[in-house]
């Protein structure tokens, strides 16, 4: 599993090859250094937050609209909107049409956020259409309105252009954050649009209370397009219906009873399929959701591994589900957590089955950690008395100290964050490997 000094050679020999594609990545990820642009969004206190979207069509624009001409689906929610993204992308090109697929966010290596069919993008197509862009760009920042495109419009920029090369037909679009002003409902037209579910994540943006995640989330909704959604509450599914008919959409909410999350997932994209008439009756086939990196994945048996990106309390609560479908002897648990995120619920939730804890922090330069000592200190309020604590500033540390000392019959959960899934998983499964295959598969 782990790199060899010939798996290091690879590498090496993987940055040459791919130098381009390193670079591009360097130029789009260093985009928000751009002084006098929003290349973070705050929806709650901006005075226009319309300017998202303005901007990202007049980027578009610039590079000749390659968002026209697709047949979309378009999916948020605040839980399982990328694992019923990719299980109807997956059902497209098993269906025989030639799909895209967009989604956010990645685990290990940026070219996982844009797929045509069974591969992600080449690395070097990636350097070209960054290349390609790159004078629009400088025309967005000497006379655009709004300053420069962030990097998560210049992603989904670059998987438009890429789609367009491609000739697709499809294309799936996971919403990144929120719904109402997402770069991506720069869209029109989507044939479905869908949402998940609806919980407490973004609050510092999107709003303090559910109903206000609920409106913003259902700005998605189009005319013309068949709407979707397992969300259970009554009052949030007034919103939704409310919407469909202010806007002239078909509301169609799924009954799934006391279904656990990966079931509302399923019955999800199978209603999307049937809608798209890929399937039959979705009461006659159940669309099966792919496994996907970081989501509950199991990368090791011997000792039993388990990397899972929840991030928010709804996930947790999923993660919770599944460990208790498992048979295991001890649960520890190696954590880090955003810090704009509910770490104290997510703490309060998780830590009461684990037997030993290591929190730790992510190591992603530029993004905010919640600080190792208070999730210590959250731990220690919810664990139980028997349990076994640590902390760890070097979550690579934290992750060899508790796989060392993983009883035999023991599972190893790594949660909390996408950030610390990326940091362990790429132990697994390298950048470079991925570069090379354009898959994620261990």
């Amino acid at each position: 599993m782990f790199m060899s000094y010939s798996g290091a050679m690879d590498i090496a020999e993987t940055k040459n090859k791919y130098a381009r594609y390193h670079a591009s990545v360097r130029y789009l990820e260093s985009l928000g250094n751009i002084t006098g642009g929003y290349q973070k969004t705050n929806l709650v206190s901006h005075p226009h937050p319309d300017m998202f979207i303005k901007r990202m069509q007049e980027f578009l624009d610039l590079l000749g609209n390659p968002e026209d001409g697709f047949k979309y689906v378009h999916i948020t929610g605040t839980a399982g909107k990328g694992s019923v993204s990719a299980a109807v992308h997956n059902r497209l090109v098993q269906a025989g049409k030639h799909a895209g697929i967009f989604t956010s966010p990645f685990t290990v290596s940026t070219i996982e956020k844009i797929q045509v069919d069974a591969k992600y993008i080449d690395p070097e197509i990636f350097a070209d259409i960054t290349d390609e862009i790159k004078p629009k760009v400088d025309a967005m920042i000497k006379t655009g309105k709004y300053g420069p495109p962030s990097y998560f419009e210049m992603m989904l920029a670059i998987s438009l252009v890429y789609f367009k090369k491609m000739k697709c037909e499809y294309v799936v679009l996971e919403v990144g954050l929120g719904g109402r002003y997402d770069a991506t409902n720069v869209i029109r037209s989507p044939l479905i649009t869908a949402i998940t579910n609806i919980g407490l994540d973004h609050t510092n943006i999107l709003g303090p209370k559910r109903r206000d995640i609920a409106m913003d989330k259902s700005g998605i909704i189009k005319k013309g397009s068949h709407f979707f959604t397992t969300e259970k509450d009554l009052g949030i599914l007034k919103i939704f219906r409310s919407v469909c008919e202010q806007v002239g959409a078909k509301y169609d909410p799924i009954d799934v009873g006391g279904s656990d999350y990966a079931t509302c997932n399923s019955l999800l994209a199978s209603r999307i399929c049937s809608a798209l008439g890929i399937i039959g009756s979705s009461s006659d086939k159940i669309v099966p959701i792919p496994m996907l990196p970081a989501r509950f994945e199991i990368v090791s048996k011997n000792p039993f591994i388990i990397i899972d990106g929840a991030h928010n309390p709804s996930k947790i609560e999923s993660t919770i589900y599944n460990l208790k479908g498992m048979r295991r002897d001890s649960l520890s648990l190696v954590i880090a957590i955003s810090a704009d995120k509910d770490w104290k619920s997510m703490m309060r939730m998780i830590a009461p089955y684990a037997d030993k804890i290591y929190v730790t922090r992510f190591g992603v330069p530029g993004r905010q950690s919640a600080d190792p000592r208070s999730l210590l200190s959250e731990a220690k309020k919810h664990a139980r008395k028997s349990s076994e604590l640590y902390l760890y500033s070097d979550p690579l540390e934290a992750f060899y100290k508790a796989r060392k000392d993983l009883p035999k019959n023991g599972v190893l959960l790594i949660t909390g964050s996408f950030y610390l899934a990326g940091d362990i998983r790429s132990l697994y499964c390298p950048e470079s490997r991925i570069l090379k295959q354009r898959n994620s598969g261990i």
